[in-house]
């Protein structure tokens, strides 16, 4: 498109003619001048020249040119209506198809008024407006079907795709056009649908309710197969458990995957599955009830059992002790082993029991040696003192072979005090004495 019109061009040689008369000394050689600069002008191709371009043309020679004339110059040149601009705009994209393409754009100035003069150039936009709007119509039904009548987590998935497609073609349609019926188009291609705002926003609606149906499932989903791995956890924990503390753990980590079941919404294809899985679970569980309320048995009799063996540990600590206190700790250790004979051979917790009963049995029988080592040690002392005495009877009354003999019988006595007894550190003072008197006797 040339810079200047044909149209600002005649109006600005008729004003320099004007002013070139007035001019009778160099009129005729500026007027040439200026013509010659505005011919450059009209010659050039690109956007169109501003006021400032044309005032540059004429102001040095003729500065006495008409304001109005500029106006009325500048105004002219410039296309002369919407299509006139069309044409232009045409033209700089270089070809009928920029045209198509420019009055094609979604926008309303443009289109309405080309929709009710020329609506056959807006056949690519009908076009558009109708694989858009039978794709989304399709679309929006594929993914109703799949949200609807879904059998696995897999059609939710594809359900949301088509989904998003359909929201994308319904994004795509114009909706400033709609309810306008395309009848040229509609004429020549028989096309069923009217685009009108109720069936749009029915259609996003439809859309709409699909993606939070979508979420709702594949959340639900999302929660059920937490919910599995957590039931499943909990068995091998409670199958794996050795102790009371670990079993107990695992026996309320499974109740709670029982109750999550419950949680998950009844309405959604997860729900459904969830009721099967909730069924095997709870059967399961009841199963175990048997088992764990035996194991639950086992483990207070083990644990009471602990207790006794403690305190009966406890006790036995930094020996000698008298023979009562061994006593009470051989009722400790006796006590513990009772418990632990209470628990059957079908219970759980049978084989725990038995490792420690036999390593309780094995202390009460050292205990029982340590009572009875106590009891004939403090005897024996016992005895060697009643011995003394009468042998102190026996020196009084000057016997010596009858006191050789009862020596004797006393170092017998005190030589039989157990180490590790109360009483064995006193019979060895006593041992020692008797001894250096038996051989003093025996000098004489």
């Amino acid at each position: 498109m040339a810079r200047l019109t044909d149209r600002a061009f005649e109006i600005l040689r008729a004003e320099v003619d004007k002013c070139a008369a007035a001019d009778s000394l160099a009129g005729d050689v500026y007027r040439r001048m200026v013509i010659k600069r505005l011919e450059k002008l009209r010659l050039q191709n690109g956007t169109f020249a501003s006021t400032e371009e044309i005032r540059d043309t004429f102001k040095d020679e003729f500065p006495n040119f008409s304001e109005q004339a500029l106006k009325a110059a500048v105004k002219a040149n410039r296309p002369p209506g919407l299509f006139g601009k069309i044409i232009f705009a045409g033209s700089l994209l270089g070809s009928a198809a920029g045209i198509i393409w420019l009055i094609n754009l979604p926008f309303p100035m443009i289109r309405w008024p080309v929709a009710k003069t020329m609506p056959i150039l807006l056949l690519p936009s009908f076009m558009s407006m109708d694989h858009n709007y039978r794709q989304a119509i399709a679309l929006v039904e594929q993914s109703d079907q799949l949200v609807n009548k879904a059998t696995a987590v897999a059609d939710f998935d594809l359900g949301e795709i088509k989904a998003k497609e359909a929201q994308k073609h319904l994004d795509a349609l114009p909706v400033w056009f709609l309810g306008y019926y395309p009848q040229t188009y509609c004429s020549f291609f028989g096309c069923r649908w009217r685009f009108t705002v109720d069936e749009f926003q029915a259609a996003r609606k439809n859309v709409g309710r699909m993606e939070a149906q979508i979420f709702q499932q594949k959340n639900a989903f999302t929660q059920l197969n937490q919910v599995e791995q957590t039931l499943k956890a909990a068995k091998q924990e409670y199958q794996q458990a050795k102790t009371a503390a670990d079993r107990q753990k695992a026996t309320v980590n499974w109740q709670s995957a029982i109750d999550q079941l419950n949680q998950i919404p009844a309405e959604t294809l997860a729900g459904e599955t969830a009721k099967k899985t909730l069924k095997a679970a709870e059967r399961d569980f009841q199963a175990m009830g048997g088992v764990a309320t035996g194991s639950v048995q086992a483990d207070n009799l083990i644990e009471a059992a602990k207790e006794f063996a403690l305190s009966a540990a406890v006790a036995s600590q930094k020996p000698p002790h008298p023979a009562a206190q061994w006593e009470q700790i051989a009722e400790l250790w006796q006590e513990g082993i009772n418990r632990l004979k209470l628990i059957s051979v079908d219970n759980p917790g049978y084989l725990d029991a038995q490792t420690k009963l036999a390593e309780y049995q094995k202390n009460l029988g050292i205990t029982q040696i340590r009572l009875e080592a106590e009891k004939d040690s403090a005897k024996a002392l016992q005895e060697a003192k009643s011995l003394l005495a009468n042998l102190q009877k026996d020196v009084n009354s000057q016997n010596p072979g009858s006191s050789l003999s009862q020596l004797q019988q006393i170092i017998n006595q005190l030589e039989s005090v157990k180490p590790g007894t109360t009483v064995y550190p006193e019979s060895q003072k006593w041992l020692q004495s008797a001894r250096k008197k038996q051989q003093e006797w025996q000098k004489n």
